[in-house]
């Protein structure tokens, strides 16, 4: 029982594996069949070479995994005996429809080309044609989509399966047709007709399709086209037909960029015309059919890109990328444009040296562009940058940033007296945002302002001026000779719409013997200046020292003036204690002068009433003696000296005193009664009155 299960076993695996044999041989001789049916199209002898190749490689291909299926039939234990007769009889079986049945099957991601080989009716294709659209022989117009197609017999028919055209992201695709229209003498480019982006055929060449470069192109996807018809140029394969992978990539415009186009088909352009005029309703340029529906010229256009991806025909489109027109900040840029409508003057009757047009218009525009980045088309318009911000020219060895002044150089002029000197000037001008077109319009730039119209203009006016002033009023007065060149400059370039700031007179280079002389007088001048400065200094140095030392004394002199104040006020004090005493004094002496009259008035009463009592003489006598009494007089004296009739008597009297006193006893006093000496003797007793005796010697020769 076992080994009956098993063999029962063995031939059920054997008859699953004969099934499975069965069907992988019917479909690979299906596949040999198919392939051997559907032939390639034969254009060129090398496509005949490759195709014939790819047949054989493929048959060879089918040998192999025949073997291989036979080797792994064994492997599995199967009876290739037993295999070989049913692949023959399925071979019959699916053989038979195919050949008879005329059966073709197309992949999902393939298209079918069809080559028709004859007619019965022998009818061949119209001259000049490729592609048959009525059923005559050749390459057919239709194509075979993925499934099953009957009816196409090997003898008859030759199908070759093409894969899809897939284009990728970011690319675009070209197309080549082989058969259509001719195009007119005018046009490059086939023109774009509903064929659904080229997979009808049909449509392609009935809705009057032309043949070569198409204006149209295939975008990102996939597509079922006739390659018999049309040719698919890629990234892939751009080299093989003479162009650049990148020109096959959507086109990138950067941000700051802008696309100045240029159109390689359409109408010529309009005598006198410099670029194309806009067309409406082109997608910027990605439908070239509504642009030379609209119209469109070939060439240079007035349109330009801006930033972002575009599908754009590499056969019909060329871009440019230029940087975008900057106007910096303190400009204005004014536009002159070379295309466009035609002129029409907005400028007014009052402008009468040149025009202003409106933008769009061809000619400077009235608006001047402002601060910022504009895309602007610079093949067919031109931007003069103005200066909004005072400028300032130099007419000396100096030159601004701006380089306006490049070329201006010291004005040399002639003064009243003859002298040729050099003047450096700068003026400062400005030039209004609004007043900018026109003075554009009137000089053309903002260096031939400078050059035709301000260098004349100011050198004309000083060296018109330098004859009516000498070179010492230009030295010494240059404020004025400054002013009035501002003024009449101010009023000269007004009416060409620019705005003079201020005329500025700067270095003055008059001749150097005249500079020499003036120099010296200077000199001179400042030397005597100098002095004057020095002696005054010296002078308030003086009274530095002064004020100094009047500052130490300070102390000093308050103490003075405090002292001669007292001091004045005790003069003051002695002065009425003076004026006191003399008052008392003079009281007093008058007091006493009365009193002595008195006493004298009564004395003389005394000596009168004496005189006419006693007699003149004796009363004399007895005053007399009473002052002798009162007195106390001697009348003889301690010491006597007289004369005998010799000489000896001086002699002895002195030395009668000389030993008077050397005993001590004496002291010579004199007394007003008599003129000689009068010796007292101390230790003699004084009389009683307590005076000493009077010894008086009168003159003579003897004592009487």
């Amino acid at each position: 029982m076992k080994s009956f299960s098993s063999l029962l076993g063995t031939r059920k695996q054997n008859k699953v594996a004969r099934l499975a044999a069965s069907i992988v041989a019917t479909l690979a001789l299906a596949g040999s069949i198919h392939s051997a049916n559907a032939t390639s199209v034969k254009i060129t002898t090398a496509k005949e070479i490759t195709s014939a190749s790819i047949q054989l490689n493929q048959t060879t291909s089918n040998i192999a995994q025949l073997q291989i299926s036979k080797t792994q039939y064994q492997a599995a234990g199967i009876n290739p005996v037993v295999v070989v007769p049913i692949l023959l009889v399925g071979g019959l079986v699916i053989f038979v429809p195919l050949f008879f049945g005329g059966l073709v099957v197309i992949g999902e991601r393939e298209v079918g080309i069809v080559v028709r080989k004859f007619t019965l009716s022998g009818r061949g294709l119209p001259a000049g044609s490729l592609i048959a659209l009525n059923g005559e022989a050749g390459l057919q117009a239709d194509t075979l989509a993925p499934g099953w197609h009957w009816g196409y017999w090997p003898w008859q028919y030759s199908v070759k399966k093409e894969p899809v055209v897939v284009v990728p992201q970011g690319e675009i695709a070209l197309i080549v047709a082989a058969d259509g229209a001719s195009n007119p003498p005018e046009r490059i480019l086939g023109k774009i007709v509903a064929c659904d982006n080229f997979q009808d055929a049909r449509k392609f060449l009935t809705q009057g399709g032309e043949k070569g470069r198409q204006m149209g192109f295939l975008t990102a996807g996939t597509y079922r086209i006739n390659t018999a018809l049309f040719k698919v140029i890629m990234a892939a394969n751009a080299s093989a037909h003479g162009m650049a992978p990148e020109q096959l990539r959507v086109y990138s415009l950067a941000s700051d960029k802008v696309g100045i186009v240029t159109t390689l088909d359409g109408l010529p352009i309009s005598a006198g015309e410099l670029a194309g005029p806009i067309i409406e309703g082109h997608d910027n340029f990605q439908n070239g059919q509504k642009f030379i529906n609209g119209g469109g010229r070939r060439g240079l256009q007035e349109q330009t890109l801006l930033s972002g991806s575009w599908n754009l025909n590499p056969w019909f489109v060329q871009v440019e990328q230029v940087p975008m027109t900057e106007i910096p900040i303190g400009y204005v840029g004014v536009v002159i444009s070379f295309v466009g409508k035609a002129h029409q003057d907005v400028s007014g009757a009052a402008f009468t040296h040149g025009n202003l047009v409106n933008q769009g218009h061809k000619g400077v525009w009235v608006e001047p562009l402002y601060p910022g980045k504009h895309p602007i088309n610079s093949r067919i318009m031109k931007i003069e940058l103005v200066p909004t911000t005072n400028i300032v020219l130099n007419w000396s060895g100096r030159t601004e940033r701006h380089s306006y002044d490049a070329k201006l150089a010291s004005l040399t002029v002639r003064s009243r007296d003859g002298f040729a000197f050099d003047l450096e000037v700068a003026q400062i001008i400005h030039v209004g945002a609004l007043d900018a077109p026109k003075v554009i319009s009137r000089v053309g730039a903002m260096q031939n302002l400078v050059d035709h119209v301000l260098e004349p203009t100011i050198g004309n006016y000083f060296r018109n001026s330098a004859q009516d002033y000498t070179v010492l009023d230009f030295l010494t007065a240059r404020s004025e000779r400054q002013s009035e060149a501002a003024e009449y400059i101010k009023t000269a370039l007004r009416a060409y719409d620019v705005q003079a700031i201020d005329t500025l007179i700067g270095d003055i280079q008059p001749p150097a013997s005249l500079m020499q002389t003036q120099t010296d007088r200077k000199i001179a001048e400042e030397e005597r200046k100098t002095y004057e400065v020095q002696q005054m200094a010296q002078t308030q140095r003086q009274q530095l020292v002064r004020e100094t030392a009047l500052a130490n004394i300070q102390q000093e002199m308050v103490k003075s003036e405090q002292s001669v104040h007292i001091a004045d006020l005790k003069a003051q004090a002695q002065i009425k204690q003076a004026t006191g005493e003399a008052e008392g004094t003079k009281l007093r002496a008058i007091a006493e002068a009365e009193g002595i009259r008195a006493t004298g008035n009564a004395k003389a009463e005394t000596y009168r009433a004496g005189v006419e009592a006693l007699g003149s003489q004796g009363y004399t006598a007895m005053q007399l003696m009473q002052i002798i009494g009162d007195r106390n007089v001697r009348l003889i004296p301690d010491v006597l000296v007289g004369s005998n009739g010799s000489n000896n008597g001086l002699v002895d009297g002195l030395l009668s005193m000389i030993l008077w006193n050397q005993t001590g006893k004496g002291e010579l006093t004199p007394t007003p009664l008599h003129p000689q000496p009068i010796v007292v003797n101390k230790g003699q007793p004084t009389t009683e009155n307590g005076y000493p005796p009077i010894a008086v010697n009168f003159p003579g020769d003897k004592l009487t």
